[in-house]
């Protein structure tokens, strides 16, 4: 039985959206703590002389921002925060996000955490795969649900199932 549930597809095919689905509906029966990657990176296109940038494509990675912002919630849903289960939602885990090493050593040790379930995203593979990104995907204690615009208005039942039957 999968622990952990990620969602995968292209972007844009709505799967931010249905983890905000997902999480609303657990609030009313589990603690769910959130890590949204949003204002990651900036829109830079010549690099600031004299600084090393993270960059992908165009963009240019806000470590320090993102650092601030993921690594406290991923702390609170370590061994110390108390007794229950929470889902802890990662929205997502992709090339940006990979820059962090103490991000990847968080989300490592999230997902070996008794009594927490994570609930995040990862980008489909493409081009050369992002080993953290791959190692994710193919864990035994993980479910992928490939998101597509077919399939996307029907797969919030199975997700929440699966959420709530990993706390079990």
């Amino acid at each position: 039985m999968a622990l952990h549930v990620f969602l995968t597809g292209p972007p844009g095919v709505g799967k931010t959206t249905l983890i905000q689905k997902t999480s609303e509906v657990l609030k009313s029966s589990v603690a769910v703590l959130s890590a949204w990657s949003s204002g990651l990176a900036l829109l830079r296109l010549e690099p600031l002389p004299g600084k090393r940038e993270c960059r992908v494509g165009q963009y240019v990675v806000d470590l320090t921002s993102f650092e601030q912002l993921a690594l406290p919630v991923l702390r609170n849903a370590g061994p110390n925060s108390g007794p229950g289960q929470r889902v802890c939602v990662i929205d997502e885990i992709g090339k940006m996000e990979l820059f962090s090493q103490p991000f990847i050593q968080a989300v490592h040790q999230t997902l070996a955490t008794p009594g927490t379930v994570v609930l995040g995203t990862i980008p489909l593979p493409k081009g050369k795969p992002l080993a953290f990104v791959e190692e994710i995907r193919h864990r035994n204690d993980v479910k992928v649900f490939n998101v597509t615009k077919e399939n996307r208005n029907h797969l919030l039942p199975a997700i929440v199932t699966c959420v709530q039957s990993s706390r079990k």
